[in-house]
């Protein structure tokens, strides 16, 4: 891999860019062996450094007929004034907005302001809804949670049971024949199913009607792939996701620890040689491991939002925490299907948010500023249901997804 371009095009002072740049990297490398492990020299992998940033702000540029798909934050959603901190609430679900208002009434900023900050997160935790406080880096790493997720390693790819190896057929594309069930949401586990797409898998991503969805992050991880309905609270929708996963290589699976598997379709429940991908917002150990949690409340959480010199909450200029866990899953599932092929063996990869906070935050600081240089060179457009979908391109040049987005639930519940 050969990384091209300045790092300093995003306001600092964490590498978010660097971040971006080397998860793109390290994704397309892991490709490219696994292409020539099916009998096709890859290209040589070249990655530019302002492509990736802008990939992992790709909700940003999403346009639809030369207009905005939508807005992306609930109205409720942001940060706010404690009596002894800040507070971030999470808003952009029905239910996690009525969870808020149900604690802290019509007059939200108001009622936050009279409390202290812990008190409105476990509050707001306690009736469903979703939230987080500002700490100081100092403060996570000495929290559990915190000492918890920094002894987790980055991408963990653990063998748990026994399975037949599965040597991938002659191909020209990585992943070509490869089939991935994609039952996340948000953007992680979407860009995830994303991300695999490009590299030629077949991506069905089952989704229900009554679940609800942000509909601009629908369109923009939805490349490549197909999207079908399946209502898991019937005994036909268990069913036929049973059926599906009967004859998946790979489940990717961003619901909170524990809860897809008390549906029955957990780690005891791959078929052998399966691989199962679970993405989580504060780790998968620790007194948080069945906490919800979104990219913004983990960058409070995790100090990452923190500074010394500002008196509020100061975001990254991506949604990095995201996307670089998105990209790190992809990888996992690369390696997994890369050892699968030599050892044999059913495997579970498991990364978070958090755990990607740890890693960026031990990256060091840079000295930048947001670049006004413009991002016309990374877009393309694409007919696609939703209207002509302006976006920005997959940033491993050597590949691309074989279609744009779909309709939700537009697709049979079926392999390809």
């Amino acid at each position: 891999m050969r990384l091209v371009g300045d790092e300093r095009v995003v306001a600092g002072p964490y590498r978010v860019a660097h971040l971006a740049a080397s998860c793109v990297g390290m994704v397309a490398d892991a490709a490219a062996e696994l292409l020539r492990d099916r009998g096709t020299a890859p290209e040589p992998v070249v990655v530019d450094v302002r492509h990736a940033v802008e990939a992992f702000r790709s909700e940003r540029h999403l346009t639809v007929d030369e207009a905005s798909p939508g807005e992306v934050w609930g109205p409720l959603s942001g940060d706010y004034r404690a009596a002894d901190g800040w507070v971030r609430l999470h808003c952009n679900y029905p239910h996690h907005e009525a969870a808020a208002v149900a604690v802290l009434g019509e007059d939200v900023a108001a009622a936050v302001a009279r409390l202290p900050a812990l008190a409105v997160v476990e509050d707001v935790i306690a009736a469903g809804g979703v939230a987080s406080s500002l700490r100081s880096p100092a403060e996570w790493a000495a929290h559990p949670q915190g000492i918890a997720v920094a002894a987790e390693p980055l991408v963990a790819v653990e063998r748990v049971g026994d399975g037949p190896r599965k040597v991938l057929p002659a191909a020209d594309r990585p992943l070509a024949g490869v089939r991935v069930l994609d039952l996340t949401h948000v953007i992680a586990g979407p860009v995830c199913g994303r991300t695999l797409a490009a590299y030629g898998a077949d991506v069905l991503h089952v989704g229900a009607a009554h679940l609800p969805t942000v509909r601009p992050l629908v369109i923009d991880t939805g490349f490549g792939k197909r999207s079908a309905h399946v209502d898991l609270r019937t005994d036909g929708g268990r069913a036929t996701l049973h059926d599906l996963l009967s004859d998946a290589d790979v489940m990717i699976q961003s619901f909170r620890p524990d809860s897809l598997a008390d549906k029955g379709f957990g780690v005891a429940d791959l078929p052998p040689g399966g691989i199962l991908v679970s993405l989580s917002a504060y780790g998968h150990s620790g007194p948080w491991r069945a906490r919800r949690g979104f990219d913004s409340l983990v960058q409070l959480a995790s100090g990452i939002a923190h500074r010394d010199e500002v008196d509020k909450p100061v975001p990254l200029p991506a949604q990095a925490l995201d996307h670089g866990t998105g990209w790190l899953a992809a990888l996992g599932v690369l390696t997994a299907l890369r050892r699968r092929a030599t050892e044999g063996g059913t495997w579970h990869v498991r990364v978070s948010l958090a755990r990607t906070a740890h890693w960026l935050d031990s990256l060091g600081r840079v000295d930048s500023s947001e670049s006004a240089a413009p991002v016309e060179q990374f877009l393309s457009e694409v007919d696609s249901p939703f209207g002509r979908v302006k976006h920005v391109r997959f940033p491993d040049t050597t590949t691309t997804w074989r279609h744009g987005p779909r309709t939700q639930g537009g697709d049979s519940p079926q392999w390809w």
